[in-house]
């Protein structure tokens, strides 16, 4: 059995999560807050970060490492393209969610709203907010011209571009701070994501003093 440590507010977790469930792999899961980890979790990955993946005493650590291997052991499914070109423009998209967005919006959002509340005690700072939230708008737009060109981000079929996106999203989402109706092609495009199967138990996630927002949950938003 796969024990995968994680938390809900980790999009990489959320990432990994999805994309094990996608493959039909079997696993449990083991909570720790990213503002207070247990030096168990620095005794699995001296970086100290999360996810971390735990299977017949091996440990894989980092979350490209971690969903390289994930493609690989799986043979049945693939999230990857066949063709290096379409490939390319799928680790460039998952590129993009986990390092721009992450940037751009997570830093600024999340951290500010999550970590910095739970870790620290103390109020987002509005700067900060103010321009994640701004930099969402422009990340929102790009989904929507990818949409309307494309059946799934990175071309006509689901991968790893989609988990990405989704997983950095739904968490905004959580927050209630995406506004959905003023782009009805990443709208869509989430809809259809967040109907998969291996969202199902993402939807179920709680954040410890959060509520999250009304629709978060509900399919048809």
């Amino acid at each position: 059995m796969v024990l995968l440590v994680h938390h809900p507010v980790s999009p990489f977790s959320r990432k990994v999560r999805i994309a094990m469930t996608e493959k039909k792999m079997l696993f449990v899961l083991k909570e720790e807050e990213p503002w207070n980890l247990s030096q168990n979790v620095f005794k699995l990955n001296p970086a100290g970060e999360l996810p971390i993946y735990v299977y017949d005493g091996n440990v894989i650590a980092g979350n490209y490492a971690i969903c390289e291997f994930l493609e690989e052991i799986s043979k049945d499914y693939k999230l990857l393209p066949s063709a290096p070109k379409e490939r390319a423009e799928v680790r460039r998209l998952v590129e993009w969610f986990d390092d721009k967005f992450y940037r751009e919006v997570y830093r600024n959002v999340v951290m500010e709203k999550v970590h910095r509340r739970f870790g620290t005690g103390q109020a987002p700072d509005s700067r900060l907010l103010k321009a994640g939230l701004n930099n969402l708008n422009f990340h929102l737009e790009y989904i929507d011209w990818l949409i309307e060109r494309r059946n799934y981000l990175a071309g006509e079929n689901f991968s790893w571009a989609d988990i990405a996106a989704a997983a950095h999203l739904s968490i905004v989402d959580y927050l209630g701070d995406i506004p959905w109706e003023s782009y009805k092609n990443a709208k869509l495009w989430y809809s259809k994501i967040k109907s998969r199967p291996s969202f199902k138990d993402i939807l179920k996630d709680n954040i410890k003093g959060i509520l999250p927002a009304k629709h978060y949950a509900n399919l048809d938003f």
